[in-house]
């Protein structure tokens, strides 16, 4: 077991400090993706934490509150955010394939360059988010709200039925 610190990413200064199993060898991206599951377990806050490039792959983060967290970068690929609240986060250049975001509010996202193909957005909130050049090729959007997004250069072919 080791400490392993999860910073702010706005102020810098360290938001919690969580108990993970892991090698200090271990690269960062796990470092980072144990210390958030931790962190759910545990019922600490995540909104405005610093993950940028933690790997979440198939991780359950629903309901989780990660508003204003900064995860640029990051491998959600196949994870379960379902009704997470996801609102005004860096989440440019992610990994979201195949991921369940049903019902998820992603307004005022940064999505820029995200993978979001197969993912599950049935119901999601996205208004206001910035889609620009983000791959939303098979993704499911029955009642997904797209109001006033940017979807600039989105490869947009989706799978309704």
């Amino acid at each position: 077991m080791m400490e392993f610190k999860i910073l702010n990413r706005w102020s810098g200064k360290t938001q919690f400090t969580a108990e993970i199993d892991a090698d200090e060898a271990a690269a960062e991206s796990t470092k980072i993706g144990l210390a958030v599951k931790w962190a759910l377990k545990t019922g600490v806050d995540l909104a405005g934490a610093d993950l940028s490039g933690a790997n979440l792959s198939r991780a359950d983060l629903a309901g989780a509150n990660l508003s204003y967290a900064n995860l640029r970068g990051a491998n959600l690929s196949g994870a379960d955010l379902y009704r997470a609240n996801l609102s005004w986060a860096d989440l440019s250049k992610v990994d979201l394939s195949s991921a369940n975001l049903a019902g998820a509010d992603l307004s005022d996202a940064d999505l820029a360059g995200a993978n979001l193909a197969g993912a599950n957005l049935y119901g999601a909130n996205l208004s206001g988010a910035n889609l620009t050049g983000a791959e939303l090729v098979g993704a499911y959007l029955a009642g997904t709200n797209l109001s006033n997004a940017n979807l600039t250069n989105t490869h947009f072919v989706s799978t309704n039925s």
